[in-house]
């Protein structure tokens, strides 16, 4: 966990200091099979300006932007892992947007960044599909959204 947060840090850290207290989403983990997934799900309205260019991501009030990595949970450090994400997002009318993911690597940190867009006040559900070699996981969870 401390290789992940050292390594991630940049992302998660600069993202939730835009924020401010009332507004932070507090990323999320869950363990998956060999894997514990740590995701996130935003406003882009919340990356910097010069963050967003950095990592080729669209802000926007009704864009919200996803950051999932994945941890060998069972091995020593739960070091990052490069695996095959894709996925889509489900709004409340059971409309589907597919997630395009970008993997990012910065040192010993593997994360993957997606985008979709959301109508105010709504609630997307996501499916996520995570793969490597024969090993395949999902991360299903929810989030609302609200212009900022």
């Amino acid at each position: 966990m401390k290789k992940f947060l050292l390594g991630c840090a940049y992302l998660l850290l600069v993202t939730w200091a835009t924020f401010t207290a009332t507004t932070v989403a507090a990323e999320q983990s869950q363990r998956l099979g060999p894997w514990e997934v740590h995701y996130n799900a935003f406003n882009s309205t919340a990356l910097r300006p010069e963050m967003a260019r950095q990592y080729n991501l669209e802000r926007g009030e009704t864009i919200a932007t996803l950051n999932i990595a994945v941890l060998a949970a069972e091995q020593p450090g739960k070091p990052a892992q490069r695996v095959t994400v894709a996925g889509y997002a489900m709004n409340p009318l059971s409309m589907q947007q597919k997630l395009e993911f970008n993997e990012v690597i910065e040192g010993d940190a593997v994360y993957y960044l997606a985008q979709t867009s959301f109508t105010n006040l709504e609630t997307l559900r996501f499916f996520i599909t995570i793969k490597q070699g024969n090993e395949v996981q999902e991360l299903r969870f929810s989030k609302e959204f609200w212009r900022n």
